[in-house]
């Protein structure tokens, strides 16, 4: 069984499995059920374009899941491989960078949900750092995607890459909290 930190890499988790006819998104009905003592989230819906139900279970981590936008604790995803995180990562990034530079500053809090979503997805890729290594290994990568995002661009998954994305996301969401601040 799928073994979740939280709701938010549930929901992840998720949108990064596809129907089998290629459709992304479906409706969820959520319940959580006990089973023998093990509390198990259950997600079903039908998909909107063949109209297949959809159903996800997981198993909820025994940590206190993180507050959002955080997918978990300390430890890396069993569920969701570092290159999948580097790719939502980026997709949010791209999509929310675009929409800074084309809105006014006062608008710029408006973008800050997403911008903190893309963060919280590159510090899971930092996740999967073993101590003292410089790179996350091959071996790590396990979906798809993640193999594309590993073999595309080996050099994204060092210490020193990972440090230096979150350095400028980390950097864009301040600039957000100094130039547009909350209205009280």
């Amino acid at each position: 069984m799928l073994i979740a930190r939280s709701m938010q890499e549930a929901h992840l988790y998720m949108d990064l499995h596809a129907c089998v006819c290629g459709a992304e998104e479906f409706e969820r009905e959520h319940r959580l059920e006990d089973r023998d003592g093990v509390l198990v989230t259950v997600y079903e819906g039908v998909c909107p374009q063949c109209g297949r139900t959809r159903s996800f279970e997981f198993q909820l981590s025994e940590e206190l899941p993180p507050a959002p936008p955080a997918f978990g604790g300390a430890e890396p995803s069993r569920i969701i491989d570092p290159g999948e995180f580097m790719w939502i990562g980026d997709q949010v990034s791209t999509e929310s960078g675009l929409r800074l530079l084309n809105t006014p500053l006062a608008e710029h809090r408006e973008i800050r949900p997403a911008t903190a979503y893309a963060i919280a997805a590159f510090e899971e890729v930092a996740k999967f750092l073993p101590e003292g290594a410089d790179r996350i290994p091959e071996d790590r990568f396990t979906s798809k995607r993640g193999r594309e995002m590993y073999a595309k661009n080996p050099d994204r998954f060092t210490r020193e890459e990972i440090a230096d994305d979150l350095e400028r996301k980390r950097s864009i969401l301040a600039n957000i909290d100094r130039f547009s601040p909350p209205q009280g």
